[in-house]
């Protein structure tokens, strides 16, 4: 009887949400809401050309990690969770700044938030070691956004393109995948990558 008013409850407060938000709501690839802080993988759309998003050491450094897609198209990678600007807000939508957190156990003891790093070979990779929440200038790197790719139904690409800073003028672009010998890492303007969200525990 709890878990059917705690349902029932949700589903009021998010079309509540859906009705008062102009940004429009991410769905998963069941057709379902995405939910901040549930676990999500975020695959590739396109069959054949990878699996899932991960962590990955690079350049011999133990810590930060580079986040990575899977080689092999069957792996999903590593659980994912995503935290809205808004920590109120329960549903993710298009087009708002997000803090991106992969849920994992690592030797690495830093945060595995996303963050953009800094320029290494002409390229900015995305890094592990980011923080949730606080936007602003001190935070820019931390915060991305999903956009729909191609307008098709559940299909997204990655974006680095805060706004959590109203003096600040970053470097906006696709988040895409960067072929580095047998190492696929995901950085800004390697894109577009299309991408979809499934539920990690189904």
């Amino acid at each position: 009887m709890k878990f059917q008013l705690f349902s029932i409850s949700l589903l009021v407060t998010l079309l509540f949400f859906s009705l008062t938000s102009n940004a429009q709501i991410v769905s998963d690839t069941d057709g379902d809401i995405l939910i901040a802080t549930n676990r999500y993988y975020i695959l590739p759309v396109i069959r054949g050309r990878g699996g899932g998003l991960a962590i990955t050491q690079h350049n011999d450094q133990l810590c930060p990690y580079y986040v990575a897609q899977k080689n092999n198209e069957l792996e999903k990678g590593l659980p994912l969770i995503f935290h809205p600007k808004n920590s109120k807000e329960l549903a993710v939508r298009l087009s708002t700044d997000i803090n991106i957190e992969f849920e994992a156990i690592t030797t690495c003891i830093m945060s595995l938030t996303w963050q953009l790093g800094d320029v290494e070979g002409g390229k900015r990779y995305v890094t592990t070691g980011g923080v949730n929440g606080n936007p602003g200038k001190e935070t820019l790197s931390n915060w991305f956004k999903i956009e729909k790719w191609e307008n098709e139904d559940n299909y997204y690409k990655l974006v680095f393109c805060p706004t959590v800073c109203d003096t600040c003028r970053p470097v906006c672009g696709d988040l895409g995948v960067f072929y580095e010998g047998e190492k696929r890492l995901l950085g800004l303007n390697g894109g577009p990558f299309p991408v979809m969200f499934k539920k990690a525990d189904s």
